[in-house]
């Protein structure tokens, strides 16, 4: 009886996460193109307004606006993020990194590694088309 107890409990905390895992929606795939291209909405000639292209996920769509001054990068915006706990955990933490790092050159957020891939994405054909 002194075993049973124990025994009970860890494993009840132990299936846990198993209730609580919430799939991918059936049916769903990753992909690294983007579905539209990036389109820019300059506002000054120092200045500008970037849309990424649209990046699909099994999670969800990825898409970033970026808006520079000056060649700098002053703003990320998501103009379309899964709607999944880790990624509206995940975006103040990459548009964080991208605002020190002035480029897509972020590190991947634990636990969003699809959204973090798909935001560097869709963030560097932002970067590409303003570029350009």
């Amino acid at each position: 009886m002194k075993r049973a107890i124990p025994v009970v409990v860890l494993s009840i905390a132990g299936l846990v996460p198993v209730w609580r895992y919430a799939p991918s929606p059936a049916g769903t795939t990753s992909t690294a193109e983007p579905a539209t291209a990036p389109s820019t909405a300059s506002t000054s000639a120092s200045d500008a307004v970037v849309k990424g292209p649209t990046i699909r996920t099994e999670k969800g769509p990825v898409q970033v606006q970026v808006t520079f001054d000056a060649g700098r990068i002053t703003a990320v915006k998501m103009l379309r993020q899964p709607d999944h706990p880790q990624t509206a955990a995940a975006v103040p933490k990459l548009v964080a990194e991208t605002l020190k790092a002035q480029s897509a050159d972020v590190d991947t957020v634990s636990g969003a590694t699809i959204t973090s891939d798909a935001y560097r994405t869709s963030l560097q054909a932002a970067i590409d088309a303003k570029g350009a």
